[in-house]
């Protein structure tokens, strides 16, 4: 679907909304609606589930603000943390250098010749408003990890190789954010930070590539490529660096980097702080700094590829009185789906199927799961589908007979029918869940 579609679908099912938008919105930022909430918590719920399937792995929640020395030792302040910015010196838009070739798209004025624009986003702590009240906020959650390396060493007495994972929000002043969510200023990571011996590094990065390449694939996500970034494009801490790259509307563009970082972090980190953050190998009988690899994707713009991915235009309509209609149906993974079903009374002005519809509904209010009785049932199946519910319940007169419903699958159409008091093991075998 184009990009102008894939908005316009946005807003208009509660997935994301312009924000401040009465105000007439505000450059690169979106509230998530409804849809667009429980949509995001399904992704970084699984994530995180998948992340954890390791024994050697911990969590970590890291502060936003923190000291402004740590972005000076990481190299965020420098030339590192960067980009080049150029004005029109006829319309006076500025661009990263890199995004434009030649003359200004905009209106074909000059160009100034480029300067460096740091992309920290800067704020103040305490009552004045001065440089020594000065700090940032987070353009990365990795830093947060390497601060509290040998805090969960000890806490946790894990050995290396082990992995610290974290999810949380970043913050980046891009010069040009664009392509709807897919770059932001405000954003949140899902980051692993793998933590081994430096001989085995090119082994772990193999590893963490391909169990990357594997989770997406089972989400569903083609149209998928790894590009090896060659070492002058590389990212100043990085030893070798690959790109999960996805082909979006506007072309082929990176959804998540694999980076083999070395001990740049600890070892830096170290220095300035004049702390020791070797870690002490007692089966190796060594001390050294662990190397280290990133696995590192924004919950956004995979929010974004799954819409992308998900989003299909069924021609001729899957029911008999829209055989000549165009449906969107949202053919999401069922384990991210918002809603993992809905419940229908065939009709909603019978009482005892009303009344036996909103039965099954408390049934499973522990469950992602909607109640619907406006409209036809071709519509509500309609917009079912439209946002992605796995399944539709349809309550209808032989239920109050037999204490049975009607299941119908969102990608096969295929029907069948189950006894209520069957459901609950129904949905946390078809959706691995627990009451």
């Amino acid at each position: 679907m184009e990009l102008s579609e894939i908005i316009s679908f946005s807003k208009k099912n509660g997935f994301v909304f312009p924000s401040s938008e009465i105000y007439g919105g505000f450059s690169s930022c979106y509230d998530f609606g409804p849809l667009g909430v429980e949509l995001k918590r399904n992704i970084k719920n699984y994530w995180w589930q998948k992340m954890f399937q390791r024994n050697n792995m911990a969590g970590l929640d890291s502060a936003i603000l923190m000291n402004p020395a740590v972005w000076q030792a990481s190299g965020h302040l420098t030339s590192g943390f960067a980009d080049e910015l150029v004005e029109c010196k006829k319309c006076h838009h500025r661009f990263r250098k890199d995004h434009i070739k030649g003359e200004c798209p905009d209106c074909k004025g000059k160009l100034t010749s480029p300067q460096q624009f740091n992309l920290m986003m800067k704020t103040f702590v305490g009552p004045v408003e001065d440089k020594t009240a000065q700090t940032f906020l987070r353009a990365e959650t990795c830093q947060g990890i390497y601060l509290n390396f040998q805090n969960v060493l000890q806490s946790t007495r894990k050995k290396v190789p082990f992995g610290i994972a974290q999810i949380g929000k970043s913050f980046r002043n891009e010069i040009t954010p664009k392509n709807f969510i897919f770059r932001t200023r405000e954003f949140e990571q899902m980051e692993m930070q793998w933590f081994c011996h430096p001989k085995e590094a090119e082994k772990f990065f193999d590893f963490w590539l391909q169990q990357r390449l594997d989770w997406y694939k089972e989400l569903g996500i083609k149209d998928l490529r790894t590009v090896e970034i060659p070492e002058k494009e590389r990212a100043h801490y990085a030893k070798k660096q690959v790109d999960i790259e996805y082909k979006f509307p506007f072309g082929w563009k990176e959804l998540e980097g694999i980076h083999y970082r070395g001990d740049w972090d600890l070892s830096n980190h170290a220095k300035h702080s004049k702390k020791d953050l070797r870690y002490h190998d007692q089966e190796r009988k060594e001390k050294y700094f662990p190397h280290i690899i990133e696995t590192s994707v924004g919950v956004e713009r995979l929010f974004f590829t799954i819409l992308c991915s998900s989003l299909k235009e069924v021609e001729g309509g899957r029911s008999e009185k829209s055989k000549k209609e165009k449906e969107i149906v949202l053919k999401i993974n069922k384990k991210l789906a918002p809603f993992k079903a809905a419940v229908f009374p065939l009709v909603k002005n019978k009482d005892k199927v009303v009344k036996k519809a909103k039965e099954v509904f408390q049934l499973l209010n522990n469950f992602s799961v909607y109640y619907d009785e406006t409209g036809s049932i071709g519509k509500r199946y309609r917009r079912a589908d439209q946002v992605g519910v796995f399944w539709t319940i349809t309550i209808d007169f032989d239920s109050l007979e037999d204490n049975t419903v009607t299941i119908r699958n969102r990608d096969t159409m295929e029907q069948k029918r189950v006894k209520i008091k069957d459901l609950k093991e129904c949905f946390t075998k078809e959706f691995l869940l627990t009451d």
